[in-house]
């Protein structure tokens, strides 16, 4: 005779597969290939971006988005569904990722998650800090400062979080400036205090970074950026200028933006644009690289391309 289920017992997890890796790793392709061989499997799946540059409608080509033929009728969600004119914040999209992931489980389909952008991954997975909203009049005036300014008022009253900042980085200048005026507080407090909002326990996660050889990971940066140039990548960018959008806008800022844009006012030449979009494209790489090798579990494991197995690496994947 079989047991009835206890009226207490807890529903079991779902289950989420996330790949990460640098950018020009070869991510996406992966996970594509993930999707494919569940099918095999009789499993469906759907492939979900956690990019924060692949969010943006207006960066199709700089920021590397799959196309019809690379997604390989794998049905792809979130992918260039923000409009440029307005930022998506990491809670932001983990509230849409969150939605996609539900849907995928409630139609019996694998989500597979696929990005470099930690603080994505981190949202989504381990829930954000309760901020409080930032008085209207504060956010005003920070966001009216120069960055120069703004990295001089962050070492006087957030010195601690100001040394793990970039001078040039308004964005995350702004942010800590913005919450240790509004609320008299560090972001780095409010960021250790208990979070809320993960999905993290409720999901039976599949984890697999990524981590090529630098050296093959930065030749395939600057081939990359070159073969943008080539195909689309500054006509993308005089659309983004023709829109006269706020350069503080993420998506005024992604690489190859602003590097593309001084080639097109005549303050660089076209080498001098690709020479710089190379540089600041294997820049970012490194920062990811490094992230994803010293900030995830420790048991998340680490590969290199050639060494995937996707039935050993996704095991729990296929399993019934």
């Amino acid at each position: 005779m079989s047991k009835s289920a206890s009226p207490n017992a807890k529903p079991p997890k779902g289950r989420l597969a996330l790949i990460a890796g640098p950018t020009a790793s070869g991510k996406s392709d992966c996970a594509v290939e993930l999707a494919l061989a569940l099918e095999k499997a009789g499993k469906q799946a759907v492939v979900i971006n956690a990019d924060s540059a692949q969010v943006y409608a207006d960066l199709r080509i700089l920021s590397a988005r799959p196309t019809e033929d690379e997604m390989r009728g794998v049905p792809h969600r979130l992918f260039g569904v923000w409009d440029g004119a307005e930022a998506c914040s990491a809670a932001e999209w983990a509230d849409a990722a969150k939605r996609e992931i539900e849907n995928a489980h409630l139609a019996e389909m694998v989500p597979i998650l696929v990005g470099g952008t930690g603080l994505y991954i981190r949202t989504l997975l381990d829930g954000i800090a309760p901020v409080p909203p930032i008085h209207e009049h504060v956010r005003e005036a920070v966001r009216a400062m120069e960055t120069a300014d703004l990295y001089d008022a962050v070492q006087r009253e957030d010195p601690e979080y100001a040394r793990s900042l970039r001078p040039a980085d308004r964005q995350r200048l702004a942010r800590a400036l913005e919450v240790v005026r509004s609320t008299g507080r560090s972001l780095l407090a409010w960021q250790r205090d208990e979070k809320a909002g993960g999905i993290g326990d409720s999901v039976q996660l599949a984890p697999l970074i990524i981590l090529p050889e630098r050296e093959w990971l930065y030749e395939r940066c600057n081939q990359r950026f070159a073969w943008m140039m080539q195909h689309g990548a500054v006509h993308e960018v005089e659309k983004l200028l023709a829109r006269e959008l706020s350069a503080d806008l993420p998506v005024m800022r992604a690489i190859g933006v602003p590097q593309i844009a001084d080639y097109l006012r005549g303050a660089t030449s076209r080498e001098e644009a690709i020479a710089h979009g190379q540089q600041v494209t294997r820049q970012y790489a490194k920062r990811q690289y490094t992230w994803l090798r010293h900030q995830p579990p420790d048991h998340w494991p680490l590969k290199i391309p050639e060494n995937i197995s996707l039935p050993t690496d996704f095991e729990i994947l296929f399993s019934d």
